[in-house]
């Protein structure tokens, strides 16, 4: 079974591909807590967040928008001290303001979807060295996120995390999941 390059032999990287990189996600909420994790992930692998992803949902209340806004000062100490977690301050605290931008939106799915036409952007890309790593769609969008009140989400972690969300269809053609997420687009 073929897949994209970036994968390797990790069963929990594989997994991850396999089933839920690049699947569509609507839902706002999963949205934000995507862009959250995305954003530990600069200067890191993902294979790193990945690992300690239910450490981050124990962490961040199951990334429930309203509770993390309420954080503060005591609670950044408390998750700087959890060796679980990625223990960065500024993405701590990162994710309490993104979380307090969020709840200022009406609708995170809606806005971001917008983006694509609420129909995910399919790469084609025929091997891993073709992908890029930002364009001037997620430059955008970062920008915007950032005049909203968001911080870690410049264009390259913008970039990953619409790959990851299925706003971007970047399975490599070739790879067994490049037709499945195609076909999983609404229309």
């Amino acid at each position: 079974m073929e897949r994209c390059a970036w994968v390797g032999d990790d069963p929990l990287y594989r997994a991850y591909h396999d089933t839920e990189w690049g699947v569509p996600e609507y839902e706002s909420r999963a949205l934000w807590e995507k862009l959250v994790l995305d954003g530990f992930q600069a200067g890191l692998s993902w294979l790193t967040i990945l690992k300690k992803r239910d450490a981050f949902r124990e962490a961040f209340y199951g990334f429930d928008p309203e509770k993390v806004a309420a954080m503060g000062e005591e609670d950044v100490l408390r998750l700087l001290n959890n060796p679980g977690i990625v223990r960065h301050r500024g993405k701590i605290e990162g994710a309490i303001k993104g979380a307090r931008a969020f709840l200022e939106l009406d609708d995170f799915s809606a806005l971001m979807w917008g983006y694509v036409d609420n129909a995910p952007l399919q790469g084609g890309y025929l091997t891993q060295a073709d992908v890029p790593t930002q364009n001037s769609l997620s430059q955008q969008v970062s920008k915007d996120l950032k005049k909203l009140g968001f911080t870690f989400c410049g264009p390259t972690i913008v970039y990953a995390w619409m790959e990851a969300c299925g706003l971007f269809n970047n399975h490599t053609v070739g790879c067994h999941r490049q037709k499945q997420i195609e076909a999983m687009a609404k229309v």
